[in-house]
């Protein structure tokens, strides 16, 4: 953080508040009830979660490539939830609303990058399924253990330096207009809105950060399943290309980013409130959905289920 303070000069002093008021669900009638709803989804993410990392590690037969990105969607979700959800509730339930400044960008660094993670794990087991479909003779050789291992790693890399430089750009910023933010969580968007110094870094990020860890990631997934669907039709009857496209993929593909594309199309003709509580929602719903739905639609995690289940 020094690095980026140290570019503005020494003469510069800058305004930083002791603490950031979050303001999001201020106002919301009944919002009582979202919180124990809110509650439900991170216990059943949490046992659901920890249930589909257990299997994992319990079945040697899923100890494949394909399965060490399935894990590590796992820990995303429920480390991500885990980040998200019990700081919101201590925020509102219990009325601590005031956040000291660098627990803020704490808990904005981890939201972004599990929330990032997640896109990024998704365009992982895309390549793993276009590989898979397309080239099967060569899955063994294309897919192996160090690869994706090594994809994984590069992909938190690239995730935990760029919300670096997103939290970096923040500590540059002064902030003597306010200290509310109005959000569910320390908003990286929200924070750099209330700077009254240059924050046209912090706009830069904001705009290249999505593209990159959202709309590109998507494009990706949907080029693959274009690139599948066009292989198939040269070799397969309707059947065949219904069954090799009918997968869990792309239901965590759905569950994932059409949240996120109907909150960000609505958000400007919702009322606020409505907004804030869909944008929660979309950061909540994937890591809860992700893992039934693994264990519900992936046949080898299935057969894996019943296979501890009678051992046990």
């Amino acid at each position: 953080m020094n690095l980026f303070n140290s570019a503005l000069g020494k003469n510069i002093t800058l305004v930083r508040p002791a603490y950031f008021l979050i303001s999001g669900f201020s106002g919301i009638p009944n919002v009582i009830y979202y919180y124990v709803f809110l509650l439900f989804l991170y216990v059943v993410s949490l046992l659901a979660n920890t249930v589909v990392m257990g299997i994992i590690c319990l079945d040697p037969n899923l100890r494949t490539p394909k399965y060490v990105v399935v894990f590590n969607l796992a820990f995303v979700d429920l480390f991500g939830s885990s980040a998200l959800v019990p700081k919101v509730l201590d925020i509102f339930l219990f009325d601590h609303p005031y956040i000291p400044y660098n627990d803020c960008l704490t808990f904005m660094f981890f939201c972004f990058t599990c929330l990032s993670m997640q896109a990024l794990n998704l365009v992982a087991l895309a390549y793993d399924r276009l590989i898979a479909i397309i080239f099967p003779l060569h899955y063994q050789v294309k897919i192996t253990h160090r690869f994706m291992f090594s994809l994984i790693v590069s992909f938190w890399l690239f995730i935990i330096i760029s919300v670096l430089i997103a939290a970096g750009l923040l500590t540059r910023l002064s902030f003597c207009k306010s200290v509310v933010i109005d959000s569910y969580f320390c908003d990286h968007g929200q924070i750099y809105r209330l700077a009254c110094n240059d924050s046209t870094p912090s706009y830069v990020i904001s705009v290249l950060l999505p593209v990159l860890i959202l709309w590109l990631p998507l494009i990706f997934i949907l080029f693959t399943y274009l690139y599948i669907g066009y292989a198939l039709t040269k070799v397969s009857t309707v059947h065949e290309r219904v069954k090799a496209l009918k997968t869990s993929h792309l239901s965590l593909v759905a569950i994932f980013f059409l949240p996120v594309l109907i909150s960000l199309t609505i958000s400007e003709i919702i009322h606020p409130n409505a907004k804030i509580i869909s944008m929660c929602l979309t950061s909540i719903f994937p890591p809860m959905l992700n893992p039934i739905i693994y264990v519900l639609q992936t046949q080898e995690i299935k057969v894996s289920v019943k296979k501890i289940l009678k051992i046990r």
